[in-house]
């Protein structure tokens, strides 16, 4: 699982690392952008349906046996507390691990990278303005396990981060 705050590049990075491991890459945007064409963002139709998708598509993952899932994954408290022990039951349960991943990034940097086209195909938030209201109310927040590494995507590039992620998981 790579995880961060939005804009640290975990869309990118994870395809940089899907390129150099073979492994499937699951943006957690395409469930989002599914169900946005439907609900509210963070009403409870949205809440309940985007778990049970991301879950789904996890739980089938590992049926299939696949070599490897790399998921995206911003915290943020529409998300459920119980949503990543719920995440790491249905992998552990099929003989698979989670890897926690964190991506970081100087708020600055974050800001600088909040409005760019890549970021508006996916409906992501590009307003700085929103961005930091929804950082100072703590609503980019949830509790994480413990990543097994962290990487600042403002000091290498996203190439980088997959060799250096694929060199620390051993992938």
């Amino acid at each position: 699982m790579l995880f961060g705050m939005p804009a640290t590049g975990k869309l990118t990075v994870g395809q940089e690392l899907a390129a150099r491991t073979g492994y499937r890459l699951f943006h957690n945007h395409l469930v989002v952008d599914l169900l946005l064409s439907v609900f509210e963002f963070g009403s409870p139709g949205f809440v309940r349906l985007r778990e049970k998708f991301w879950l789904s598509v996890i739980h089938g993952a590992c049926l299939e046996r696949l070599p490897g899932m790399i998921f995206t994954f911003a915290p943020e408290t529409t998300v459920r507390p119980q949503f990543i022990g719920n995440l790491v039951e249905t992998v552990t349960a099929e003989g698979g691990t989670v890897d926690f991943v964190e991506l970081t990034c100087p708020m600055a940097e974050l800001k600088r990278r909040m409005d760019t086209v890549s970021r508006r195909q996916f409906k992501k938030l590009t307003s700085v303005e929103m961005f930091e209201q929804l950082h100072a109310g703590g609503n980019l927040e949830l509790p994480m396990p413990q990543a097994r590494m962290t990487v600042d995507t403002s000091a290498c590039s996203a190439a980088e981060a997959a060799v250096r992620i694929a060199r620390e998981l051993g992938l």
